[in-house]
């Protein structure tokens, strides 16, 4: 009975389910939102809002909202303290290449399809793999390195081209597209969309983005954890110091640098309306819901989560931008979603551990889209100091 009440909740409801919920529609509402907001119908490349007014703001709602948490949790003085101590300065390499990140992901989401992007985007998983071994000299399992293979093999399957495809199946004899239409529908799909405004699709540019940005995103994610390990900053002060240190790369580099001339020509917020506003939203609040997923969910529930999503994705790029389905796409998403799965997987050796070490393991977060989600490996969720006050 009292494990039960020991459960942090919200309105009666556990914050396990919550998260992982929230976790959901947040991973497939946000790639379809930001795909829609750069090829939307009427915007063309001159009259389209800029990637990096939209990174910069980001970072500023995500330093005020978790400014405000860590001020209330915390109290003024003490998070002033906290934020800015002796060892903050170290946040901002990982903070730089998150914003990086980020920027890519603009790129990346305005090449490529929002299921596509969703599948190969999960080659972070690899990325973050290589990079625990390398700088960590972590261990991994025999299964481990093998869903890593099929990892790789599957986001593979996903980005071979159709002409390569069509290649290998006329030699077989074989049909592998799976629409109705075949090559026909295909053109009707592309006609359609031509017709919508939209602008054509830089599909290798797309996946060199979500290449490095992959890269980025294990290489910030494990240097975090190298450096910063056995800290015990509450989660809401690590998201301060992240977004503080953001905003100097994302204002510096993209908004002055990048886009300066084209920003003093046209104004910052150029190009906006509703559906860029939520695109912002979602992205600034979807490493907190992250981290929050794996303070009060296991690995297994996240991933499960992840895959959901790109189902959703899947589904919702299908029926609203006419993608086109074809058997190696379905081939390579089935592997991605098992790989992902046999990866989140506990090792055996690990679960003969006794409680007392429990608290020792600490796995890099595979699946971290923002800056935030590093920090989610604080001891103690803020989440249940504040409910706490709250009975």
């Amino acid at each position: 009975m009292s494990s039960q009440q020991d459960v942090p909740r919200l309105f009666h409801i556990p914050l396990k389910y919550i998260s992982l919920v929230t976790l959901t529609f947040q991973n497939s509402a946000l790639i379809l939102i930001m795909h829609y907001s750069r090829v939307m119908p009427g915007y063309d490349s001159s009259s389209r809002y800029f990637a990096s007014t939209a990174v910069l703001l980001n970072e500023i709602i995500k330093l005020c909202v978790c400014s405000a948490v860590a001020a209330y949790d915390r109290g003024l003085r003490l998070a002033w303290i906290e934020v800015f101590s002796r060892d903050c300065w170290k946040l901002a390499i990982p903070a730089c290449l998150y914003t990086v990140q980020n920027s890519l992901q603009y790129v990346a989401v305005s090449n490529l399809d929002a299921a596509t992007f969703q599948v190969t985007y999960q080659l972070k998983i690899i990325t973050t793999a290589i990079f625990s071994v390398t700088m960590l000299h972590r261990s991994l399992s025999p299964l481990k390195w093998m869903s890593l293979l099929m990892l790789t093999l599957g986001i593979a399957l996903v980005q071979l081209p159709q002409d390569v495809i069509s290649f290998v199946a006329s030699s077989f004899n074989l049909t592998l597209r799976l629409t109705g239409g075949g090559d026909e529908s295909a053109t009707t799909k592309e006609e359609h969309h031509s017709l919508e405004g939209e602008d054509a699709m830089n599909r290798t540019l797309g996946l060199v983005a979500v290449l490095v940005a992959c890269i980025l995103s294990g290489l910030a994610g494990v240097y975090f954890e190298k450096v910063l390990k056995g800290t015990n900053a509450s989660l809401w002060v690590r998201n301060v110091q992240l977004s503080f240190f953001s905003i100097f790369p994302a204002l510096f580099i993209g908004v002055l640098w990048k886009d300066g001339t084209s920003i003093a020509e046209n104004g910052f917020f150029f190009g906006y309306n509703a559906v860029v506003w939520t695109a912002i939203g979602f992205q600034a609040g979807g490493g907190i819901v992250v981290a929050l997923c794996v303070n009060f969910a296991d690995n297994i529930a996240k991933n499960f989560a992840t895959s959901i999503s790109i189902l959703i994705s899947f589904i919702a790029s299908v029926y609203f931008f006419d993608f086109v389905v074809t058997a190696n796409f379905v081939l390579g998403a089935i592997l991605v979603l098992i790989a992902t799965y046999l990866y989140s997987k506990p090792d055996r050796r690990l679960s003969t551990v006794g409680t007392q070490n429990k608290g020792e393991y600490r796995p890099v977060p595979l699946q971290s889209t923002t800056s935030e989600d590093i920090s989610s490996r604080s001891p103690r969720p803020p989440l249940g100091a504040f409910n706490e006050k709250r009975q």
